[in-house]
């Protein structure tokens, strides 16, 4: 008998924040993936190869659309309000949703990074996350030296809980990770 929550349905009003969206995929974000591949560090933690062709991020952009189909989690361009251009993703994974429990992660384009663009992104998610009844609790794992992930997370609210020794194997090196979340807040 499977207990575990159904994956909730995409959101019928695009989230957001600030000066961002968050949307639905589109082939024309397969130039901002071109873009992400070009980063040493992103193409080492998913499915995006190093220095992607425009068919290897059309893939990429497939396989972001395909998360929610198959209930792994929702796939989410990040989108500048104004403009509609694409600028980076983020994801909010749930594969523990029937523990209360969702991963989030995100990557924004080498070119509109240090803008606010991924914290703006993290807490339209975070808006979205909380309208699913079953979660009550959003994890970022982010490594010691991603300072700019960190600040990310701290302006979205995030509480840095500690350190994950060796907790995962990223470009098959061990890394430690910290542990950022963020928990609904509890009715009075």
């Amino acid at each position: 008998m499977d207990i575990s929550p159904k994956t909730p349905p995409w959101p019928a009003i695009d989230p957001s924040h600030g000066d961002v969206i968050l949307r639905r995929f589109q082939d024309e974000d397969a130039a901002m993936a071109m873009k992400l591949a070009t980063d040493p560090y992103v193409p080492t933690v998913g499915t995006l190869p190093a220095n992607a062709t425009q068919d290897e991020a059309l893939g990429w952009v497939e396989r972001q659309r395909q998360h929610h189909i198959r209930g792994t989690g929702l796939a989410f361009s990040i989108a500048d309000a104004g403009t509609g251009r694409c600028l980076g993703q983020i994801g909010l994974w749930l594969r523990e949703l029937g523990q209360g429990r969702a991963q989030a992660g995100y990557a924004v384009s080498p070119d509109a990074r240090g803008r606010g663009a991924a914290a703006n992104a993290l807490l339209a998610l975070c808006g979205f996350a909380w309208s699913i009844p079953e979660l009550h609790r959003i994890e970022l794992y982010i490594e010691p030296w991603n300072t700019a992930s960190v600040r990310t997370a701290e302006n979205a609210g995030f509480s840095r809980e500690g350190l994950l020794r060796s907790h995962q194997e990223i470009a098959g090196a061990r890394r430690d990770m910290l542990l950022y979340a963020v928990v609904r807040e509890a009715a009075p």
